[in-house]
């Protein structure tokens, strides 16, 4: 409960104990103004760091479509990361015609690509294995076949292979290192999916 401040007469003096209140209540308000701005400041600096940080190095996309489920599917929200040396498998965000499109990695520059009948998929004469996949389809394809990638593009395939328009299509074709958002490593929405994405 606080003490009732007494008012001081005109010419009467106050007492020690009521100059050490009030010396202690502005002592303690100026005390609590520094920590306020102090506080806010830090509130400030981290904001526009998470933000600057989100921007260059983590950006933050929502997926629009099907072409990669079910690995990601419409509405989800990813992170990625980017950079410049990509695996086969990684899953990648990239610019075509001012949208930007997700697929995975098949193969790189200088790799040999085939794709039989059944949507089995080969590098380099070896079989992809391909777990993430719950249905093989040569899909839309109007690239011949055995396929070099060209130097300086990545040869990239969404999950859904009966509906993706990716590197099998003269429209999109491979996909060169300008074009790259970065690779899409974690999932944050919805919640029911949170997690890495592989």
């Amino acid at each position: 409960m606080r003490r009732r401040r007494r008012e001081i007469a005109p010419g009467e003096a106050p007492t020690v104990p009521q100059l050490e209140a009030e010396l202690s209540r502005e002592s303690y308000r100026k005390r609590y103004n520094r920590v306020l701005r102090s506080t806010v400041y830090t509130l400030i600096t981290v904001a526009a760091a998470a933000v600057l940080v989100a921007t260059l190095y983590l950006p933050v996309l929502r997926i629009y479509g099907t072409s990669m489920s079910p690995t990601t599917t419409d509405g989800d929200i990813v992170v990625t990361v980017k950079g410049s040396h990509f695996n086969r498998g990684d899953i990648i965000a990239f610019w075509f015609n001012n949208k930007i499109l997700v697929k995975r990695v098949i193969a790189q520059a200088g790799e040999w690509v085939d794709i039989d009948e059944d949507g089995l998929v080969y590098v380099n004469g070896e079989l992809l294995e391909e777990p993430y996949l719950t249905e093989r389809a040569l899909g839309e394809c109007d690239i011949e076949l055995p396929y070099q990638v060209p130097d300086g593009r990545i040869f990239v395939m969404g999950d859904h292979r009966s509906t993706s328009a990716d590197s099998r299509s003269t429209a999109v074709g491979c996909v060169s290192e300008e074009q790259i958002v970065g690779r899409l490593v974690f999932r944050v929405w919805p919640m029911g999916v949170f997690g890495p994405l592989k």
